[in-house]
């Protein structure tokens, strides 16, 4: 399996790519401004992108998608939520192949109402919803800190602690994360009660 984890565009993006194998099956995940690394990936891995998946409507995160579909012929997966209807919308318990991979969706609303992560071989693509040592806004429109907080204790948080955390933005001390250590260092993910999460974000 090959993933890709490449630095992009004025906000710190990361946009992915993920490959069953050197020369097989693709996606991009979140394609955001200035693609030339990703698309220097792409034809360095020999592989054919079947699919641009979103992790979240906001800007930063889509603002790739038209040139890899132009480039590649993809096809655009988003939550049925998202602004700019998809090729492919899914929800939670989607299930996408690409290649030999098996691409879960998990539904997690809070930064926006169309957030989801993508689950694939031991990785977690999280895009907004989980930073390392943070989580998303949720001040921005479709924010909800009530949805965040099940997102993040009711779904995450109950997740496998080997799973690697793939986050949106390089806003942490590492770019990488594990569920487990996130558990651990993320003051976002202390336990609280859903009024003790409010209170906090809030603050």
């Amino acid at each position: 399996m090959i993933v890709d984890q490449l630095l992009v565009g004025p906000l710190l993006n990361f946009t992915y790519l993920v490959a069953d194998r050197e020369g097989g099956s693709a996606a991009v995940i979140d394609p955001s401004y200035g693609l030339e690394p990703v698309f220097e990936a792409i034809d360095r891995r020999g592989v054919k992108v079947r699919y641009v998946m979103n992790t979240h409507g906001h800007a930063d995160h889509v603002a790739g998608n038209g040139e890899v579909v132009r480039r590649t012929g993809a096809k655009v997966v988003a939550h049925r939520r998202a602004p700019a209807p998809p090729d492919v919308p899914v929800d939670e318990g989607a299930e996408l192949v690409v290649g030999d991979l098996s691409v879960k969706v998990l539904y997690t609303p809070g930064h926006t109402k169309d957030s989801v992560l993508y689950r694939f071989a031991g990785h977690l693509a999280t895009g907004d919803t989980l930073f390392v040592g943070e989580c998303g806004r949720t001040d921005l429109p479709g924010g909800d800190p009530s949805e965040m907080y099940d997102s993040l204790v009711g779904r995450i948080a109950r997740l496998e602690d080997e799973l690697i955390v793939l986050p949106g933005h390089d806003y942490g001390p590492t770019p990488t994360s594990t569920i487990g250590r996130e558990k651990q260092e993320n003051y976002t993910l202390r336990p609280r009660s859903r009024e003790e999460f409010l209170r906090f974000l809030a603050d």
